[in-house]
């Protein structure tokens, strides 16, 4: 039985307790010594671990845990960078004799995934354009499977069961509000645009049907959803007979909507849409990071510096709930 989450760990805590496994490998330390690298985690959250001085002995046992099992550590509670860091002093896989609820482990988005793809295909049927409806609703029904479970990203935002819906459904709100706002976007094209900017991460990330990210594929890491995005979108245009400006449009959105040379774009966005698609999306991954940093904050007191808000601590009002 679980007892302690990641959001309960404190520095200089020692505990024994259940996480699951998102990474695990053996490296070679400065000091030419071995030591076991993990990033744990539950519902709540995600921690590093280490276990250091690994011994010949010890290497097969250890090299035998894999992504997505539940093992049960003993560990010391450190900090690193501002931010906890477990020291594990022993480390044994789960058996069913521990009776433990998955539920416990695996963090989910906030909504049932058929309803939010519900709503997404709703949405996407309501296309006007003809060429447009017919790009996003294809996709959909293609990949419905697959979306059922996926997360958006393998460590960062939208990392969870249902991710990479909950991520498409509240753009598409926000889009929806947006495009009333500002007279100068096309509706269809915003909508079609956040349906695809993401969707090649189905290809980008290895996940199981938990939701679990194992890290990404081969495809994945030589040439990230970004491209994937772009080829694919250019390939279904051409299957669709979708003309050749709409289909530019469409692919020079996902091309753009990381912004920055840094982060994957190779072009900034250079029309209305593919912009205001870029503010959605990056609104959207701020605003789950800072949402999942509060959770258990008590109100009036910070949170742990978090590394994908630029290392801030993101403060929770005395009058929140």
């Amino acid at each position: 039985m679980k007892q302690f989450y990641v959001k309960d760990l404190k520095s200089n805590m020692e505990f024994i307790d259940f996480f699951m496994v998102k990474s695990i490998g053996i490296r070679v330390g400065s000091n030419k010594k071995q030591y076991l690298d993990m990033h744990l985690a539950d519902k709540t959250g995600e921690v590093s671990g280490k276990k250091w001085d690994v011994t010949d002995a010890e290497q097969p046992a250890l090299s035998a845990i894999k992504e997505g099992e539940i093992i049960k550590v003993k560990a010391q509670v450190t900090e690193w960078q501002g931010n906890v860091q477990l020291r594990v002093l022993r480390i044994r896989k789960s058996s069913p004799a521990d009776g433990l609820n998955m539920d416990d482990f695996i963090k989910a988005a906030p909504e049932v995934p058929e309803e939010m793809y519900g709503y997404i295909m709703g949405i996407a049927r309501e296309i006007g354009d003809d060429d447009l409806r017919n790009v996003a609703v294809t996709l959909l029904e293609r990949e419905k499977e697959r979306l059922m479970y996926y997360p958006a990203a393998a460590k960062n935002h939208h990392a969870e069961f249902g991710g990479l819906l909950w991520h498409m459904k509240r753009m598409l709100m926000a889009g929806q509000g947006l495009c009333d706002v500002y007279d100068i976007l096309d509706r269809d094209l915003v909508t079609c645009g956040v349906i695809i900017h993401d969707m090649e991460k189905l290809n980008e990330i290895d996940a199981g049907e938990n939701g679990v990210a194992s890290g990404y594929s081969m495809k994945g890491q030589l040439l990230g959803h970004i491209t994937q995005g772009v080829t694919m979108i250019d390939e279904l245009c051409r299957e669709l007979g979708v003309g050749e400006e709409k289909a530019i449009l469409l692919e020079h959105m996902v091309l753009s909507h990381h912004y920055e040379p840094d982060f994957g774009s190779p072009k900034k966005p250079m029309f209305p849409e593919a912009e205001i698609l870029h503010y959605l999306d990056i609104m959207d991954a701020r605003m789950f990071d800072m949402e999942d940093a509060l959770e258990g904050v008590e109100p009036g007191t910070f949170s742990e510096r978090v590394r994908t808000l630029d290392n801030r601590k993101v403060y929770k009002p005395t009058f929140h709930k």
